[in-house]
């Protein structure tokens, strides 16, 4: 018997549909299906499931939604090797391998054993306030992101680059993302689209009010470390959770994680092919 971790996405119908239909099947197979409390609370399942504080023992996650379900799974795994097989039940979908009417005969692989595991490189975000002190690290599959806090406003922010001064960003924020979320809000920003296949961190700006607007793409051992300089608020968010406001002085620390993100894979994938389909590219 296996305990399979069940992540669904709270608003949409199918989705809790699809999380009874698995929780049945997981049960017919032998397998233990269980949740988190929030998940349990949120989704009013016919059928209960057991509660885990600790999601790092189970062998498999399941992750029904879209890609922000999936960052929500791997967020809860906490830097845990759970690999996760994700459901398209959204929209894009980049990170998710299944589609549902898929999703048995996956599950069926997975246990088999006919599968192959994917890594992603993370990062490790911290804040480390004005006057010295560090609070607690947190982990990006995505980015950590930079925003002004008031509208009609930039934030001036000073970055160094392992501990050197590269220089001063006046824009309305600044991101710094792995190759998995360089199709995420650093794409939005005109940043590159980067190959998860790669281990590199990229520096992009937001809206900048200068004429360097360009991103860097870092090597992944380099520290980055963004200071807030001017006196307005600016708030962190990693991978789109806003987990902090910072004042001048503040500066927040990025560098690689010490763990990485596993995904289930069912057959090869073409990062350049998925990228055409998902943007609906031309063979000419």
């Amino acid at each position: 018997m296996s305990d399979v971790l069940i992540v669904a996405h709270h608003q949409r119908e199918d989705a809790v549909g699809l999380a009874e239909a698995t929780i049945d099947w997981l049960v017919a197979q032998g397998h233990r299906p269980v949740m988190v409390h929030d998940d349990q609370a949120a989704l009013d399942l016919a059928t209960p499931v057991d509660i885990v504080d600790d999601a790092s023992t189970v062998e498999l996650a399941v992750s029904l939604g879209g890609d922000g379900t999936v960052l929500r799974t791997v967020h809860i795994l906490d830097g845990a090797p759970v690999p996760v097989m994700g459901v398209n039940v959204g929209l894009l979908g980049y990170l998710t391998e299944v589609e549902p009417p898929g999703l048995t005969a996956a599950l069926e692989r997975f246990f088999a054993g006919t599968h192959e595991i994917d890594t992603r490189m993370m990062l490790s975000v911290a804040v480390r306030r004005a006057n010295g002190d560090v609070e607690e690290m947190r982990r990006a599959l995505n980015e950590a992101s930079l925003e002004k806090q008031e509208a009609g406003h930039t934030v001036r922010m000073l970055v160094r680059i392992d501990g050197a001064t590269f220089t001063s960003y006046q824009a309305d924020g600044l991101i710094v993302a792995t190759p998995t979320g360089s199709t995420a809000y650093s794409l939005s920003a005109r940043g590159p689209v980067v190959s998860p296949r790669h281990r590199a961190m990229l520096l992009t700006p937001v809206s900048p009010h200068m004429l360097f607007d360009r991103s860097l793409v870092l090597d992944p051992e380099e520290l980055v470390e963004i200071e807030v300089t001017g006196h307005r608020q600016v708030e962190l968010a990693v991978d789109g959770q806003r987990v902090a406001s910072l004042s001048e002085g503040d500066a927040v620390l990025v560098g690689p994680a010490e763990c990485e993100a596993h995904f289930v894979r069912l057959a090869p994938r073409r990062f350049h092919q998925i990228l055409k389909a998902k943007f609906g590219l031309s063979d000419r």
